[in-house]
């Protein structure tokens, strides 16, 4: 994987604040968008997101990123859930995945 497309996914999931969430794909079209302002072609997707976070991701805050659905990942759900509930992100009424009309984040650009 190459080492800007890293850093741009780490930077952008650095940016997401406290009681916000962003989908994977989300992430992806944003990092996309950004490489072609900067006259670089756009790369990437959903898949690599979750490959920079699982290598990569520690340093970031990790459980701000869910799936489409608003699920956490699977191995790291209860972590993830319950640093969620501890920012004070919007869940579902059942508790197992973010609400995303209410928590999603979208960058100023």
């Amino acid at each position: 994987m190459d080492t800007d497309y890293l850093e741009a996914v780490l930077d952008l999931v650095g940016e997401i604040p406290a009681g916000r969430a962003m989908t994977y794909g989300t992430i992806a079209e944003v990092v996309a968008d950004r490489f072609v302002a900067a006259g670089l072609p756009a790369r990437g997707g959903p898949r690599q997101v979750g490959q920079v976070l699982s290598r990569g991701g520690s340093g970031v805050p990790w459980w701000r990123v869910v799936n489409a659905a608003g699920s956490p990942p699977a191995h790291h759900a209860r972590a993830a859930l319950e640093r969620l509930r501890a920012e004070g992100t919007a869940l579902t009424a059942d508790g197992s995945r973010v609400a995303l009309r209410r928590a999603i984040w979208f960058p100023d650009e």
